[in-house]
């Protein structure tokens, strides 16, 4: 039986694949997510979001939300090592006072580049409140639903369902198919499409247990602690979920001289109560997870009409903070792409660079986050000196934060003419947010963020976007923005402009905007829906209608 058409279909109910409902609805595509399982997870297995990720969920209102569900968590601070979490955490000072408590590592660098800022919570903490603003926006769920087939042709992608509930068997039909199914993705198994990286990094077993150490660790709550004892011998990472009761620990294991069914909650109980150091502790294990943490990239992110996302797509390590906030970014990307496809104001061709765009990011963060775990698959980074430590953070703070890519090849970026490595560095704002980040208003870079005032009220540049493209131009660029509207109008396209200065309709008393878009007051940034700069103009010369819209046709790729 043929059930209803859509214009796209999501496999995959995880962070990655609930996103992708939300962002979908955003643009107003129909659109059904599967699910395998009967609810959403119970294993707090992502623990936090970053910057860019939370910029992203502030475009659709549930940054906050995000936020507030993960509360618990916010506390925890500080990464450290010893023989039991007793003997760490017994000498640490307790501090009384909250200030400074909850934001995450490095969120003071955040502040200067973003309207917000990463945050802390579990994957099981996560997810009902993106599922329950999935369906409040018109997004269609089907839990408890298994995905037994795909198929695609010219015109669309056919999917096979079983419903668990009443083993029944459907069919559903879709223009595209987002397949969000997670790191042993059988649709990407399916379409034969093959991996690089260096793969499986250690064995780990994910024990969710139950413990109250509430007393032990207020006002002194950390993230994560490696704890090894080499006479047990025990090697494992204590990581907190809400820093009173619930609690992981990833312990190190080797599958050629056990299986992991070997460790039965029994024994996992006693491994536990050494690793904590409290011998008469109450422990309830709730459960025991396998996994593997990895460096692995699909060789491509399409075929045909399939694309894949998140783990699927890109599987990481947990220590850079990579795995779900590079799959949000993944189908952040996809929805505006498939949008306009769908409105008909861009060809087929643009979908192409959702993988020139997002492929060599997935590459890059995995093989980052991959070189932070060490032999056992644990946290490498605990077992370094101070200094060599501080190093490794400091070489990586972009990537913790989301950023630190720029699409150079793709062809909804249209890159400067003439410019050469020593050039760009002298002409770029000698800022913390350039010169770390990288935002200086270059096309194939998250669009710079500046606190303006617009209609009475304080907004970030970073608030403009998400659903529709925004041409920036500066204080004296009347001409550029009167270009956009009649563009806008001749290409039926969700094109707004403004002006960006001191007395502009984006008030900047400061006349901060051109030197950190690296634009004249005559100048313009064109951005699109997903806030990268797409063309950087710095002068206002000849028919700019005409120029414009060749710009805006070649970056939909008409």
């Amino acid at each position: 039986m043929l059930e209803n058409n859509y214009q796209v279909i999501i496999i995959g109910g995880g962070i990655v694949g609930l996103s992708a409902s939300l962002f979908l609805s955003s643009h107003s595509i129909p659109h059904l997510l599967i699910e395998r399982h009967p609810t959403t997870s119970i294993h707090p297995r992502a623990r936090g979001l970053n910057t860019r990720a939370m910029e992203i969920f502030r475009t659709i209102g549930v940054d906050e939300l995000v936020r507030e569900a993960g509360a618990d968590l916010a506390p925890s601070m500080g990464i450290c090592k010893g023989t039991s979490f007793i003997s760490i955490m017994e000498p640490r000072k307790r501090k009384e006072s909250k200030e400074g408590r909850g934001e995450m590592p490095l969120a003071f660098l955040a502040r200067g580049v973003s309207p917000t800022k990463g945050c802390r919570c579990t994957q099981d903490c996560m997810e009902p409140v993106l599922v329950k603003a999935a369906r409040e926006r018109g997004g269609e769920l089907r839990y408890n639903t298994l995905c037994e087939g795909v198929e695609q042709d010219e015109r669309g992608v056919t999917v096979t369902l079983r419903n668990q509930d009443k083993d029944t068997i459907s069919t559903v039909r879709a223009e595209y198919l987002i397949a969000a199914d997670g790191a042993g993705s059988p649709i990407r198994k399916q379409l034969g499409i093959g991996t690089t990286g260096k793969g499986a990094l250690g064995h780990l077993l994910n024990i969710l247990f139950h413990a109250d150490l509430s007393s032990l660790v207020r006002g002194r709550e950390i993230s994560f602690c490696t704890i090894s004892r080499p006479e047990v011998p025990l090697l494992g990472l204590l990581t907190a979920i809400d820093n009173k009761s619930t609690w992981v620990f990833h312990l190190s294991y080797d599958p050629l001289q056990e299986n992991a069914s070997s460790y039965t909650p029994e024994r996992c109980e006693e491994l536990l109560k050494t690793a904590i150091g409290i011998p008469d502790l109450k422990i309830a294990v709730k459960s025991i997870l396998p996994w593997t943490p990895a460096d692995i990239c699909a060789e491509k992110f399409r075929d045909g009409r399939i694309f894949l996302a998140g783990d699927a797509a890109h599987q990481t390590t947990p220590y850079g903070g990579q795995g779900a906030t590079t799959g949000i970014a993944d189908v952040f990307d996809l929805s505006w792409k498939l949008a306009q496809v769908f409105k008909g104001t861009a060809s087929e061709k643009l979908l192409e660079t959702y993988e020139q765009e997002r492929l060599p990011v997935g590459r890059f963060v995995a093989k980052e986050s991959g070189e932070l775990a060490d032999a056992y698959g644990l946290p490498e980074a605990v077992n370094r000196g101070k200094w060599a430590f501080l190093i490794s953070v400091a070489m990586r703070i972009p990537m913790y934060a989301g950023f630190g890519y720029r699409y150079t090849n793709s062809q909804a970026i249209i890159n400067e003419e003439g410019e050469s490595r020593w050039t760009w560095w002298w002409n770029v704002p000698w800022t913390i947010p350039s010169l770390i980040m990288g935002f200086n208003g270059r096309p194939g870079t998250r669009v710079p963020h500046l606190w303006v005032q617009h209609v009475g009220r304080q907004i970030s540049t970073l608030d403009l976007f998400g659903t529709k493209s925004v041409l920036l131009a500066g204080s004296e660029g009347k001409g550029w923005c009167q270009a956009a509207a009649e563009v806008a109008e001749k290409l039926d396209l969700n094109l707004e402009a403004y002006r960006v200065g001191p007395t502009s309709e984006l008030s900047d008393p400061k006349k901060q905007w051109d030197t950190i878009a690296g634009v004249s007051s005559q100048g313009a940034l064109l951005v699109r829906p997903d806030g990268f700069v797409a063309w950087r103009v710095k002068d206002q010369e000849g028919d700019l209608r005409k120029r414009l819209q060749d710009v805006v046709e070649k970056i939909l790729c008409r």
